[in-house]
């Protein structure tokens, strides 16, 4: 289980980059977008297994697909609150 999470942190600081470079930043800065990437992957990989029954390798290509999906996901809700605080 700890192994799973440290992969999981591991690309997830790749899928947060690659995330960032498709929706153009989250507009926090490289590391924001990192962590927000990590965060994402990790969440990815609990409801991917939660969906399948069968948590997919962090280290594989379905992985990796999972984890930027969840990066994506996470940064476009940080993208919306921040959006949100900028405006008040």
């Amino acid at each position: 289980m700890l192994i799973n999470i440290i992969a999981w942190i591991i690309v997830g600081g790749l899928a947060g980059w690659l995330a960032g470079v498709l929706m153009g930043g989250t507009g926090l800065g490289t590391i924001a977008t990192i962590v927000l990437g990590i965060v994402g992957a990790v969440i990815g990989g609990f409801l991917a297994q939660a969906l399948t029954g069968e948590s997919p390798d962090a280290f594989s290509i379905a992985g990796f697909v999972v984890a930027v999906i969840g990066a994506v996901i996470v940064i476009a809700i940080a993208r919306m609150v921040v959006g949100n605080r900028s405006r008040a």
